[in-house]
């Protein structure tokens, strides 16, 4: 198993943040999400140097789809970040635990009147727009609240990534954006001259998540500045911003190889810089939409072993006290993990088990066919980088409660989430 961030060994036992894995299983049990903040801000920090945020003017907008508790929105405020959301409720929290609303990017494919106001109201810094259905009605909104709002039109760049399918959104049929090749974002633009409340100021694209190639990017970054070009010449629309969206891929297992932050943020400004002066044009502001490259090598999982079930000449299920409800990854997208016990750090791997989840569900498979140490009922099992779209995409399947989420740094720990009891699971019921 890689070590990520500030993990330690220390007698054969992990440690992150500075404190034992076993003290925070017996204070908080299990499972239980662990965030390692300094690699969350060491992350964040990067990403404002790489992409020249303080140079530049460009901007680092955290996607908070990847995981977004009050902790979070106070973290990325304190470094110095913008903040993508794409749901009232993610904006609700971010409004709710103080971060600046013009530093938000408000998202989503179909914004319902009730998100639209709320952002209006709230004074988002940008939305961006995905739909004639939403322009216009945003610009009623405005026109009741008003207000003037500076917005991005989302384009379908028809660019395919090499992904999987459920989160390929580049390329033509796509749910999201104004399409290039059938003329919707010209008649976007042409109903602009219909609206007086909305001010269009920037294109974004977003073309996929978990992409390790950056051809695709650079790929994406030349048809973007292509179009500020000819947006200007045709429509004399002078556009500031472009936002290329996220996607940046990240390390579960040996055999992802991704790109460094900074490999990454130089290689898209070194195309921006490059094809701009080849257009000659200005380079406009940046923008860029990191979630899981910030926060899912900075996130583990830890479990209670409790079953252990040997089909002879078969196979070994190794069940935990969690599974799909706090990681629903591996059944949706046949997402790879890797895992360890935590007291047996440096033991030899001897075996080859399946780690399985409780739920009542044949495909509640964690990780398949994986080599680990000596293991018993009672042990403590970590997943590792389960910090991107683990307790954001987390359920009550089964009556299942969601788990504590804590964040360790320098040998403290800080609550984040508390457990959910039996009576939270039901409080919605009449």
């Amino acid at each position: 198993m890689k070590l990520h961030g500030s993990m330690e060994i220390n007698n054969d036992e992990l440690y992150i943040g500075g404190v034992s894995c076993l003290k925070m299983v017996e204070e908080y049990k299990t499972p239980l999400y662990v965030f390692d903040e300094e690699l969350i801000r060491k992350n964040c920090r990067d990403y404002r140097k790489y992409f020249k945020v303080d140079e530049n003017k460009n901007r680092v907008a955290y996607a908070g789809k990847a995981f977004l508790p009050g902790y979070m929105c106070r973290l990325i405020k304190e470094e110095n970040m913008c903040l993508d959301v794409v749901s009232g409720g993610e904006l609700y929290t971010a409004y709710k635990s103080g971060f600046p609303m013009e530093n938000i990017f408000f998202h989503g494919n179909n914004k319902t009147k009730e998100e639209v106001e709320m952002g209006v109201k709230y004074g988002v810094g940008k939305f961006v727009v995905d739909n004639f259905y939403e322009l216009e009605l945003l610009e009623d909104v405005c026109e009741k609240e008003d207000k003037i709002q500076e917005i991005y039109f989302r384009i379908t760049p028809g660019i395919e990534a090499h992904t999987h399918e459920y989160i390929k959104t580049g390329q033509i049929d796509s749910k999201f954006g104004f399409a290039l090749v059938n003329g919707d974002l010209y008649n976007a633009i042409e109903k602009l001259k219909n609206y007086s409340r909305v001010k269009l100021v920037g294109l974004h694209a977003h073309i996929g998540s978990q992409i390790f190639d950056e051809e695709p990017f650079l790929d994406e970054v030349d048809i973007m500045m292509k179009l500020v070009k000819e947006i200007k010449e045709k429509y004399n629309i002078e556009l500031t911003d472009v936002d290329l969206g996220g996607g940046v891929g990240v390390y579960y297992t040996d055999e992802d190889k991704p790109k460094t932050i900074k490999e990454f943020c130089s290689a898209i400004i070194d195309r921006a810089e490059k094809t701009c002066s080849n257009l000659g044009i200005e380079v406009p502001k940046l923008i860029i939409e990191p979630g899981r490259s910030i926060i899912a090598n900075a996130g583990s999982t830890l479990y209670t072993i409790g079953s252990i079930k040997d089909i002879k000449d078969v196979r070994v299920y190794v069940s935990v006290d969690g599974g799909m409800t706090d990681n629903i990854r591996p059944s949706l997208y046949h997402a790879g993990y890797e895992c360890s016990i935590v007291n047996k750090m440096n033991k030899n791997v001897e075996n080859e088990v399946t780690i399985a989840g409780k739920c009542c569900e044949s495909g509640d498979i964690l990780i398949n066919n994986v080599s680990i140490s000596e293991i018993e009922s009672g042990d403590t099992l970590i997943t590792t980088s389960t910090g991107a779209y683990g307790y954001s995409m987390a359920s009550n399947y089964n009556k299942i409660q969601k788990p504590a989420v804590i964040a360790v740094k320098d040998g403290e720990i800080t609550p984040v989430c508390r457990r959910q009891t039996y009576e939270d699971v039901i409080s919605l019921e009449l």
